[in-house]
């Protein structure tokens, strides 16, 4: 039988059946065995096959089928081990905040790099619309025409007062939506506003640090009403790359990839050779200065 992992708790592995229920599974020992560079051989969204003698018998994963997509992450205690995030998306929504927590430009660009990547188109969610001040407000205004022109759809919601909320649950509609962010940044009111029945834990703001209380323990795949799922994922703290060359980078910059075949050289680097389209761009407002400077601090890392 075929099913798809919508959570793992380290100890038990959850499988959706087509039929719609349930089962827990351990894993087949030789997945154990193989030679993985990734804390978890099984991820959410994993399309697995699974022996289960049915009843209330817990059931065995015996393979795991070619992943469309992932995206990953640098584990956060092994610095050469990744930690796959969710398998086989068709979008990827990165819940932002300019404040109560604040999301830095720098952790959005690297986690839109990642997504680009692995091949996963990827949206901003800029949440909490409804406590923003004018200085703040004009912030948005300038971050959204910096990632839009970049290529990046950008919303403004307001989870609690429900601004935005009708058009992201139309784009999730027939989807496996991955959903991620700072610790409460706002997804589990997201996800409660955009389906009530689900009911997510709400997590509170430190008022110490004005940082996210961590709520969400494990990632898990939520079942919407109108055919679709939420990834729901644990709030991330910082976003590590991991498995990405050098030359790779630039082209994870959609709005830098566009300028490439205008380049003096075809494998410039945007750094420091005579004729580059994109330090032009710069000049001329086609990049950004802010995305221009996380590419190259995301360059200074490799």
């Amino acid at each position: 039988m075929e099913g798809i992992v919508v959570k793992s708790t380290g100890s038990w592995i959850s499988v959706r059946m087509p039929d719609g229920s349930r089962v827990d599974c351990k894993l087949k020992g030789q997945f154990r065995m193989q030679d993985i560079k990734h804390t978890n051989p099984v991820a959410i969204g994993d399309r697995v096959e699974v022996e289960h003698a049915g009843a209330d018998s817990h059931g065995m994963i015996t393979h795991i089928r070619q992943r469309d997509n992932y995206i990953i992450r640098k584990s956060k205690n092994l610095s050469k081990i990744s930690h796959i995030i969710a398998a086989n998306l068709d979008h990827a929504y990165l819940i932002v905040t300019l404040a109560q927590p604040q999301t830095s430009n720098g952790f959005i660009d690297r986690f839109l790099v990642t997504a680009a990547g692995y091949y996963i188109p990827a949206s901003l969610i800029f949440n909490k619309i409804d406590i923003y001040t004018p200085d703040l407000l004009s912030i948005l205004d300038e971050l959204t025409g910096i990632y839009e022109q970049a290529g990046y759809p950008c919303y403004r919601v307001s989870a609690t007062r429900g601004d935005g909320v009708p058009e992201i649950r139309e784009r999730l509609t027939g989807k496996v939506s991955l959903f991620s962010g700072h610790s409460g940044a706002g997804k589990s009111a997201m996800i409660k506003a955009i389906n009530p029945a689900l009911n997510p834990r709400i997590g509170r703001l430190s008022e110490t640090h004005q940082k996210g209380m961590h709520t969400t323990t494990f990632a898990e795949m939520l079942e919407l009403q109108d055919d679709g799922f939420i990834v729901d994922t644990p709030g991330i703290k910082e976003f590590g790359l991991i498995d990405f060359d050098k030359s790779e980078i630039h082209r994870c910059f959609p709005e830098m990839d566009r300028l490439l075949p205008q380049c003096q050289y075809k494998n410039c680097t945007h750094t420091h050779e005579p004729g580059c389209a994109v330090k032009k761009g710069i000049d001329t407002g086609a990049i950004s200065t802010l995305r221009y400077n996380s590419y190259l601090s995301i360059l200074n890392d490799r």
